[in-house]
């Protein structure tokens, strides 16, 4: 099982045991990179092996969008990366009557052109749309853009409203959590030292219902979200009342967060204007922005308001569509 990892060098090996002693590695000197080690495994199995050797020295990649840009401005210097494109089980994406299952290392490409995806999930096509430029979408991966664990991720918002799971793989087995309970602070997950993501459960839509994402930047196109909202809506059968919303926000806190307080205000009522707003006033409450570059605290504040009644009011109307087909 072990030992099939790919090498062009291997002039010295770490000093591990198990998984990470015996595979073979490559050395490699990238540009103004600082030298490491690259490891390819073809298993989840070894994979979770080689990081329970070698522990926070090593740095998991999977499109490298991120990581390698961190890494050229001296921001990450890991010794060793441990390549997950070799382990094809990670980037298949399947859907069936139960919902979607999404491998970590799905690229946002794929999320944006996938069919099923597109009729069945369309915020998570429009969300995986938004990143970056095709090129980027093309080895940006799901898995990564979650794992950075950024507050201003694009497909955080979406996936918390839809409510996904994050399945988690490491060397003492495997375990499933709720999204919502991933995102530990900017830059961190729940992710023990050797876990890797390896996929996102997505549960089917309920009848009935929408979804949409909305967000602000400073450009039109491949810039970070200044603020996002995510916002669901499910309504009774036969009628315009709510079952169930929930709505998520990017770019305003330490974390991508779900604005319950909001949620709970729409529960049983008409989704009118006057208790959109009042949802919204909600949303602006649970924010809790930072200045920066990007744009002031107030001016996130005020934008929360605004995208939250815009993406109600389109979720809305997705699922008041459903009924009239």
């Amino acid at each position: 099982m072990i030992g099939r990892y790919s090498y062009i060098n291997c002039p010295r090996r770490p000093e591990a045991s198990g998984g990470a002693a015996n595979a073979t590695i490559e050395r490699r000197e990238v540009g103004v990179l600082k030298s490491f080690d690259y490891f390819r495994p073809s298993t989840v199995k070894e994979a979770t092996e080689i990081l329970a050797d070698l522990g926070r020295r090593a740095k998991v990649m999977a499109g490298g969008t991120d990581l390698l840009v961190n890494m050229r401005a001296g921001e990450l210097r890991p010794d060793y990366l441990v390549d997950l494109q070799g382990i094809g089980a990670l980037g298949q994406l399947k859907h069936d009557t139960d919902g979607l299952k999404i491998g970590a290392a799905v690229t946002l490409r794929a999320m944006e052109t996938d069919e099923a995806v597109r009729k069945q999930f369309g915020v998570l096509a429009h969300a995986a749309a938004v990143v970056g430029s095709v090129q980027i979408r093309n080895l940006g991966t799901i898995g990564g853009n979650i794992c950075n664990a950024s507050p201003s991720a694009d497909m955080a918002p979406p996936l918390l409203v839809l409510n996904a799971r994050a399945r988690i793989a490491g060397a003492g087995g495997r375990r499933s959590l709720p999204l919502a309970d991933f995102f530990v602070g900017p830059g961190r997950t729940a992710l023990e030292e050797d876990e890797i993501l390896i996929g996102l459960d997505v549960p089917a839509m309920p009848p009935r219902s929408g979804a949409s994402y909305l967000r602000v930047s400073t450009r039109r196109a491949m810039d970070l979200a200044v603020v996002g909202v995510a916002a669901l809506v499910v309504l009774e059968e036969g009628d315009s009342v709510c079952r169930e919303a929930r709505i998520a926000l990017g770019s305003v806190a330490p974390t991508p967060i779900r604005a319950r307080e909001a949620e709970k205000l729409l529960k049983g009522k008409t989704l009118g204007r006057g208790a959109i707003a009042e949802a919204a006033a909600a949303a602006v409450k649970a924010a809790r922005p930072i200045s920066d570059v990007r744009g002031t605290a107030e001016y996130r504040r005020e934008m929360v308001e605004v995208l939250t009644r815009r993406a109600l009011a389109a979720a809305l109307k997705q699922a008041a569509e459903k009924e009239a087909r």
